[in-house]
């Protein structure tokens, strides 16, 4: 009975722990009566809310890590592609703009024209810089950024909260184990005096549901260390691997959902965007204004001065259609520099018990319940399956 009881416990364990995460999409009849979803992809939403509002409020100031970008750095890093975008963007609009006029300059004339232009690519670079610097809290909403990241994917967040909960997952298994063995030994007593067939189901019932329970609070509690019998320490084994789960989450947030694509789209594309891109419009259409204004009265004899406008807005479109993919030609530096994964991690470890509980738990607080009924459940089929055996 004691090794049943143990297999009871494991078992049980096992189904609670699939159960937090799968299916990722409901299975059933009437949803959310007749079927099941995963915990956590169910309470996908809420989650996302709660870790999007740690990562915010605790983890990323975003003017922190905008800091540590090097305007110049970020020149050099995109000097290469920006060139040849400039080179083709200033061939292409002369071309469609005013084609007689560039076709009737020679080769050489129309690569002083690609190069004077590409002189000032290195200012219009540190201008933008600056202007995102400068208004960071303005234009990029980091909440938003882990929302969008997160719910783009409902997966990522299964994966996010089972990579972090691993060892509590394989602890909770073997307190399965552990507890059943222990109530199976009572089980034995009860049975031997009483020979009550009821005995077994119900005891594999509380096996089912007292395991569940008490792992799953051991997972947490207590948060502060304490000696059992003044003795041996204790302490929840989530709070215990504080260090290493504030390391490993910090790698899968900045691998995952803090990435330079989704920064740079969460800059570029969102509700406070407009005022920045129209920045940056600005600042091209002005440096396009300065490098052309040695020949700009010839120029503008040329082509006429509503053509040169026409001409320098038209620059500008093109440049903001090639925004992103010049801007992630930085994305190795801006990786390093950045360095979310460790700014997390030792942010994270400054944080309050509750705080970093806040992590995992609410993976569990909502539902758990429901896992530890199953548990329950379980755990009283298989006893009175265990009696019907015994009775024959």
């Amino acid at each position: 009975m004691p090794f049943i009881a143990a297999i009871i416990g494991y078992i049980t364990k096992r189904v609670a722990i699939e159960m937090m995460f799968r299916p990722v999409r409901f299975i059933g009849v009437l949803e959310p009566f007749l079927g099941w979803q995963g915990v956590v992809p169910r309470n996908s939403a809420r989650m996302i809310r709660v870790s999007a509002e740690l990562i915010t409020s605790r983890l990323v100031d975003p003017r922190e890590i905008v800091a540590r970008l090097d305007p110049d750095e970020i020149t050099r890093q995109i000097q290469g592609p920006l060139l040849l975008t400039i080179d083709e963007t200033t061939r292409e609009v002369m071309a469609k703009h005013h084609p007689q006029l560039w076709e009737m300059l020679p080769v050489l004339a129309q690569d002083m024209i690609v190069k004077q232009v590409q002189a000032g690519s290195p200012v219009l670079v540190r201008r933008v810089v600056a202007e995102i610097r400068a208004n960071i809290g303005e234009v990029l909403d980091v909440q938003q950024v882990a929302i969008t990241a997160l719910e783009r994917d409902k997966e990522l967040l299964v994966r996010l909260v089972r990579d972090i909960s691993r060892p509590e997952m394989a602890f909770i298994a073997r307190c399965g184990i552990y507890f059943g063995f222990v109530l199976g030994l009572v089980q034995t007593g009860v049975w031997a005096l009483t020979r009550e067939p009821l005995i077994l189901p119900i005891f594999g019932a509380a096996i089912g549901w007292f395991t569940d329970w008490l792992a799953i609070k051991l997972v947490f509690f207590p948060r502060e260390p304490v000696r059992i019998l003044g003795l041996f320490p204790f302490q929840g084994v989530f709070q215990r691997r504080r260090a290493e789960v504030a390391k490993q989450y910090g790698a899968l947030i900045a691998r995952e959902v803090m990435t330079v694509p989704n920064i740079v789209e969460g800059i570029l594309r969102n509700p406070k965007s407009d005022r920045l891109l129209s920045l940056i419009r600005q600042t091209v259409e002005r440096t396009v204004d300065e490098q052309a204004s040695i020949a700009k009265p010839l120029v503008a004899v040329a082509v006429g001065t509503r053509r040169f406008q026409d001409l320098k807005h038209a620059a500008a479109d093109k440049a903001m259609s090639r925004l992103d993919a010049t801007a992630l030609q930085a994305e190795p530096y801006a990786t390093r520099a950045l360095d979310i994964g460790n700014t997390i991690a030792e942010k994270m470890n400054r944080l309050t018990r509750e705080e970093y509980e806040g992590l995992l738990r609410p993976a569990f607080r909502q539902d758990e319940w429901k896992l530890i009924a199953v548990g329950a459940t379980i755990g009283a089929l298989v006893g009175h399956l265990q009696a019907v055996l015994m009775l024959q």
